[in-house]
């Protein structure tokens, strides 16, 4: 028998000062039995950074065709596709080539930095593609902030990104390995 996915709510207040952007969403997140918190965390992160109304989460792990997030305009065009891992550098092409911008949020330490070495010569290509890596203090921070009913809160402000529920605050950093577009 298949295991099923962990259902996990987050209440989710952004305060992008930086970006003019105030909302508070909730959220639904389904983790996968091989997810870890810290990936996990990582897709919601990633979600508090590129917030819009339209951006979803997609299956993920589960589909190979689909990112881990993902928006797209009312003509069902895709307007970002959001990774978080270190994907495979063919799919990456392949998300280049359906999507305006891609958006790749790696975090592991030492092993991101190896598959950076290893990729992004290639990746460089990609017109359309930023990659960005969180430091593994960060992306374990962020893990310990995982609980099934989140209440957090994200400020982004003079480049600095600050993730809270009601007792712990975590400093997010993120270190830009490709700008895009």
């Amino acid at each position: 028998m298949a295991l099923k996915a962990t259902i996990f709510k987050a209440e989710l207040q952004i305060a992008d000062i930086d970006g003019s952007y105030y909302h508070d969403h909730a959220l639904t997140i389904a983790r996968h039995p091989s997810e870890t918190d810290e990936r996990m965390m990582v897709r919601l992160l990633a979600f508090a950074l590129h917030a819009d109304e339209a951006l979803t989460f997609g299956k993920g792990l589960s589909s190979d065709d689909e990112p881990d997030l993902w928006q797209k305009d009312l003509t069902g065009a895709i307007e970002l596709w959001i990774d978080v891992g270190l994907p495979d550098e063919k799919s990456i092409r392949k998300a280049c080539g359906r999507s305006k911008q891609v958006v790749v949020y790696t975090y592991g330490g030492r092993i991101a930095d190896m598959w950076w070495e290893q990729a992004g010569g290639k990746l460089q290509r990609c017109g359309n593609l930023t990659v960005k890596n969180l430091p593994a203090e960060s992306s374990q921070a962020l893990a310990r902030l995982a609980q099934r009913n989140m209440h957090l809160s994200c400020t982004i402000q003079e480049g600095q990104i600050w993730l809270a529920d009601h007792e712990d605050r975590v400093l997010v950093e993120v270190d830009q390995r490709k700008p895009g577009p």
